[in-house]
């Protein structure tokens, strides 16, 4: 009997198979590391043979503890933007790119000024960005130009695994169009985009909506991971998309909120919008997409602080005690502290990847509580203002955030983020957001459910604990907003002097 479906969750670090069964339970797992290279400054680099030796391991260690025939249907999420060049039997030919990869500044500079960024932003739901996998591609034929040129396909991690299970180079439309070349009205690939860069859309992967079929096992492949040939292959797709939709975020009214390494948050709408104030993505659900946004430095920011200003391993259960003990002490405002958390650069709004983080208001009387309380206020009002802009682009009202992720965790952050936004936290008992996201596209995909929505109605976690905002905190907050909101506008221009100065 198939009782069990498998999401594939491929992210940076790691690949994780988890077979879930009709309620959303995690009936096993396996998990097998990815190596990262960073061989010179801004180039982030993987081995795409490891994006499926991994994948190989994960489900092993599945198939080691549950019987292969359980399993009705997979289906993959995978980490976004990241992308290798591969010959037409799927050997690659150099390591591929990922999302953190920088290499293309140039690129993407020349070809916003040529293609026109307003036009690229409204064909792809992308505001001018180094992170799609598009100016890459630049970069490859302007660098590369024989290899770029010998390339038979240029392939995403989703489209990677998919060969190999499948022998077809397909992907999902919610994994294709984090690239940057896909049109998102008509989700198909933008022809305009792709003459503009040189492509030949013969290249890239055949497009499959969330929830339809990719493919069958092979026999090859059921070898390899201990499955049954003929397993259904059902389409998922990216990473931040399966983790709304294993929070069960297919339908408007709430938004889900990934405190990781950084904060993401996305809502889900029914027409396509496009403005500065997020991202679009294709949503994994029946229709739709979700208005993403994005700040780069999340936990990120906190284990920086512990690591560099305190001299400490980060997330040492008694030093972060300690620290969210002096940060609950400080008063809203962190004593007159104030932080703008651009460590990693600024996606939404401002879209400046030379913005640089700012720590204002130190004075002698300053204590390491008030700037740790700053980092975690500097990140909630940012996320507070995001959700704002998202509400007043797209109409459709977020009444409350899903929490994800390490960083949801925190009681003193839960109860920040809650009285910044004047919107109660929700924290999610699922740990694996993308996986289960994953696995409800491939319940669908197997018949078990009529919908998407169907399976994440049955199959997503359980609340863990409701964090509602404090009217009093709440309304000191919004004071607070409204000084935060001057202080990068004030100080843009003078970032950019001083990036300038120091090379960046």
């Amino acid at each position: 009997m198939t009782d069990l479906v498998i999401g594939i969750d491929s992210s940076t670090s790691a690949t994780k198979a988890i077979a879930w069964d009709a309620g959303g339970r995690a009936v096993a797992e396996g998990r097998a590391p990815v190596a990262l290279d960073n061989p010179q400054p801004g180039f982030f680099e993987q081995d795409p043979r490891a994006w499926w030796s991994s994948t190989v391991a994960a489900l092993n260690q599945i198939t080691a503890a549950v019987d292969a025939g359980r399993v009705a249907a997979i289906a993959i999420s995978n980490q976004r933007e990241t992308f290798a060049l591969f010959a037409a039997d799927g050997t690659p030919l150099r390591p591929g790119t990922l999302w953190l990869d920088e290499r293309a500044r140039p690129q993407e500079r020349r070809f916003g000024e040529r293609f026109g960024a307003d036009r690229l932003h409204r064909i792809s739901g992308k505001p001018l960005d180094i992170t799609p996998c598009l100016f890459r591609f630049l970069w490859h034929a302007e660098h590369e130009p024989a290899l770029f040129s010998r390339a038979a396909m240029f392939a995403d991690v989703n489209a990677t695994i998919a060969f190999h299970l499948v022998g077809e180079w397909v992907t999902p439309t919610a994994s294709a169009d984090p690239m940057g070349m896909l049109d998102m009205a008509r989700l198909c690939w933008s022809a305009e985009i792709l003459d503009a860069a040189g492509i030949d859309p013969d290249k890239l992967p055949r497009l499959v909506p969330p929830g339809a079929a990719m493919g069958e096992l092979t026999e090859a492949a059921a070898a390899a991971t201990g499955l049954k040939a003929g397993t259904r292959v059902i389409a998922g797709g990216g990473d931040g998309q399966c983790a709304g939709t294993g929070t069960g975020m297919v339908a408007p009214g709430a938004a889900y909120l990934n405190l990781g390494t950084a904060v993401v948050s996305g809502s889900y709408g029914r027409s396509y919008v496009h403005v500065p104030a997020f991202r679009t993505e294709v949503a994994v659900a029946d229709e739709g997409y979700i208005f993403e946004t994005c700040l780069r430095a999340g936990t990120f920011l906190v284990d920086w602080f512990q690591r560099e200003l305190l001299g400490s391993e980060p997330r040492q259960p008694g030093v972060t005690r300690r620290l969210e003990e002096e940060a609950a002490a400080s008063p809203i405002g962190a004593g007159g502290v104030a932080l703008v958390p651009y460590w990693q650069g600024c996606m939404d709004p401002y879209w400046d990847s030379a913005a640089r983080g700012i720590v204002a208001g130190l004075s002698g009387s300053t204590r390491r509580g008030d700037i740790y309380r700053a980092v975690l206020e500097g990140i909630a009002l940012e996320l507070a203002a995001a959700c704002e802009r998202v509400v007043a682009a797209t109409g459709v009202p977020i009444d409350h955030l899903v929490a994800v992720g390490g960083g949801a965790a925190s009681d003193l952050w839960a109860q920040i983020i809650a009285d910044t936004g004047g919107r109660p936290v929700v924290r999610s008992a699922t740990v694996e957001a993308s996986s289960l996201g994953a696995a409800m596209a491939a319940a669908k995909g197997a018949g078990w459910f009529p919908t998407i929505a169907a399976a994440a109605a049955a199959m997503a976690g359980r609340a863990e604990s409701r964090v509602t905002p404090d009217p009093a905190r709440a309304a000191r907050y919004a004071e607070l907003k409204s000084i935060h909101a001057e202080l990068w506008p004030l100080l843009s221009a003078w970032n950019r002097r001083l990036a300038a100065f120091a090379g960046e």
